[in-house]
């Protein structure tokens, strides 16, 4: 028979053993996207200007959402007024234009989130219905995103340009079942908070078709309500925050990618 000093011997070290193997688990992301262009049938991604991509790596999960724009904003310094460079066919012209950038990691190992966002793309994490942790918009002033951009010979001292290194970077320590809507301020201009909670409480498992599931419905909501002249947005809710009488949604391209949080099971 044990004693009753190995009996807890054997008990600390069973313990001890499962939670060394519980905190050596590594995390993984079950990621489903869905998107919708502001124009239909608008030529090029299926989701407008809007892209976006997701890696799956030995040590990591990254997300990245873009907004693309194909005619550069340039900023005159003698006027107040705002000019645009028509986009001409690419065949003629090196490459120019800006883009927002949100890029999200999950670190297996550490089991961190970071993050690095330039301009008004974003994401959230969702723990038991409630936002524990979101990226910061940055905006110049009202309705002009922070962007990285090349701009064209004639406006390289006029343009909006900011560098990588004015992203807001964040990092956040990750738990098994939390959500990750990581989406381009087409979502975040016509749904606020409440709205994206409640269509995450459908979510009825972490497979990537029940993902795919809430993320379509939440771009669709988006969609719908962008186009309600009653309706008042987020968008709207802000522009009159800077003096302006605006009612309605805001058109736009949407994309939203959904994340859950699960244990990695390897390649």
């Amino acid at each position: 028979m044990l004693s009753a000093l190995t009996y807890g011997r054997c008990v600390a070290r069973a313990l001890l053993g499962g939670l060394v193997t519980r905190q050596n688990r590594e995390f993984g992301l079950v990621t489903a996207s869905c998107g919708v262009a502001k124009h239909v049938g608008h030529a090029g991604a299926a989701y407008g200007d809007d892209a976006f991509f997701v890696v799956k790596h030995r040590a990591a999960d990254v997300l990245v959402v873009l907004v693309l724009f194909v005619s550069f904003l340039v900023l005159f310094v003698s006027s107040p007024t705002v000019s645009f460079v028509p986009h001409s066919p690419i065949s003629s012209l090196p490459s120019i234009g800006s883009s927002t950038a949100c890029v999200v990691v999950l670190d297996r190992t550490s089991r961190r989130l970071f993050a690095a966002n330039l301009g008004d793309s974003g994401f959230v994490v969702v723990r038991a219905g409630v936002v524990v942790h979101r990226s910061n918009e940055q905006q110049h002033y009202f309705n002009t995103p922070y962007q990285l951009a090349i701009a064209p010979p004639e406006a390289q001292n006029l343009a909006l340009s900011d560098s990588p290194d004015m992203a807001d970077s964040s990092w956040f320590s990750v738990e098994l079942g939390d959500v990750i809507v990581t989406a381009t301020d087409g979502l975040f201009d016509n749904l606020p908070d409440y709205m994206i909670l409640d269509e995450l409480r459908g979510i009825k498992d972490s497979s990537e078709a029940s993902l795919r599931r809430i993320a379509e419905n939440m771009a669709q909501r988006a969609r719908r309500l962008a186009y309600d002249p009653n309706y008042m947005s987020p968008f709207a809710r802000s522009a009159c925050d800077n003096g302006l009488d605006v009612t309605g949604g805001k058109p736009d391209d949407i994309t939203v990618l959904l994340s859950v949080v699960t244990e990695y099971a390897g390649d």
